[in-house]
């Protein structure tokens, strides 16, 4: 049974303000499209809170895509910390890989909201317990901000240390920090809840797409370091596919996963936040979906009398209205010199972006790049396209480059 005074908590990470992708620049805001995506997000999960209402929010670390975010995109996150702020809503921000300079003693991006003692926002500098009061009475929440491996290295003692003995050292020193004499655990009053909000890489869990907005290389925290029943819930980010460790053991460590996709890697990942229910002993959770922006593959095989028109069916079949999409054509030779990229163009009007449309051509023979003149003829991606077929890449390596080639030249114009 539930104990009746179960803090209610709300558990987001991975927001990654920046990501410009698949969009393209609005010319009303001269900002990029996507941007709207991730901050209408960001919005959802904070009315949540609002509406729920939380007793706690934790936020579990990157708050932008890259360590240098630009003045606006710092503008937006800080209105949205704000609302919480206002709202007398306790909430707990975490620094991510993100969010730290790779150098010690610069300033880490959330720093400005302690720097500022903005109300009911509390910022993990470095691994900490902070003593929190909420509407349901105290808890207390462990944070494991990212660890900087320069840190370390700028001991004289560690400078001659291979990557894997740096890695046992750090490994080491989380350990003590978290149950070592003085460690967090040790400070940890037991009549209250204890929570522990992490950001990083643990043993078990399985990637998404995330490796391609990484900074730096991971180092993996064993599970057993965490699942710990000194705490009640443990909080992390990271790791952008939302997941439960070894579910079935007390405490829950939880990911999250972050709110919005970034490339189809992630179309069929569910994006979203958890909200917990944590009382000293026991706690339960559940993950909520966020109307995210949708990403749409569309594959045809285009071998009939008319390649367009199978082709422009699958696409009215897919729903692609608002979505971000790749149609990729599997079809022969004689057959791709029928296809109209017109008409399909025009069938993909509604959506929100076009990413890519890749034609997986099938010869009898090994291809060929063409004669000079033929390759003059052609626009710079199908240029890339018929490189990469020539090359015998696969038609999903194919889509993914020509999308980013796409954007790139979008971003150019």
């Amino acid at each position: 049974m539930e104990p009746e005074r179960a803090l209610r908590v709300i558990h987001f990470a991975d927001v990654h303000l920046g990501v410009e992708n698949y969009g393209r620049l609005d010319p009303s805001t001269g900002l990029f499209t996507r941007l709207a995506d991730f901050l209408a997000a960001m919005d959802q999960v904070i009315d949540a809170a609002q509406q729920e209402p939380a007793d706690l929010v934790l936020f579990a670390g990157d708050a932008y895509k890259t360590r240098d975010p630009s003045p606006t995109y710092q503008r937006e996150f800080a209105r949205r910390i704000r609302r919480l702020s206002q709202a007398g809503l306790p909430t707990v921000l975490v620094a991510g890989n993100h969010d730290v300079p790779n150098a010690v003693g610069r300033a880490h991006t959330m720093e400005i909201f302690s720097t500022l003692d903005v109300e009911n926002i509390y910022v993990a500098h470095s691994p900490d317990v902070l003593a929190i009061e909420t509407p349901r009475g105290p808890v207390q929440v462990g944070v494991l901000p990212w660890i900087v491996r320069s840190g370390l290295l700028s001991h004289d003692e560690h400078k001659n240390k291979n990557l894997d003995q740096v890695t046992d050292v750090l490994l080491q020193r989380v350990e003590q920090i978290l149950y070592g004499e003085h460690g967090l655990a040790s400070r940890l009053d037991p009549h209250v809840p204890h929570i522990l909000v992490a950001h990083g890489t643990v043993q078990g869990a399985v990637y998404g797409s995330e490796r391609s907005v990484m900074l730096g290389q991971d180092m993996v925290l064993p599970l057993g370091l965490l699942k710990n029943s000194v705490w009640d819930y443990v909080a992390l980010g990271h790791i952008h596919r939302h997941q439960a460790l070894e579910a079935d053991r007390f405490p829950p460590v939880v990911y999250p996963g972050s709110i919005e996709r970034i490339d189809f890697g992630e179309e069929r990942e569910d994006k979203g936040y958890v909200t917990a229910k944590v009382a000293r002993g026991h706690s339960s959770w559940v993950f909520h979906k966020l109307n995210a922006r949708r990403f749409v593959t569309v594959p045809v095989t285009a071998d009939g009398d008319d390649p367009t028109a199978q082709v422009v069916h699958e696409i009215e079949r897919a729903h692609v209205r608002d979505a971000v999409v790749r149609v990729v054509i599997h079809t022969t030779a004689d057959r791709d010199v029928l296809i109209r990229e017109q008409d399909i163009r025009r069938a993909l009007r509604e959506a929100f972006f076009v990413a890519a449309i890749v034609h997986d051509v099938v010869r009898l023979e090994r291809l060929r790049l063409g004669d000079q003149q033929e390759i003059a003829s052609l626009t710079p991606l199908q240029a890339l396209e018929r490189y990469l077929q020539v090359k015998q890449t696969s038609p999903e390596r194919i889509a993914a480059l020509i999308g980013h080639a796409e954007s790139l030249l979008a971003q150019q114009e």
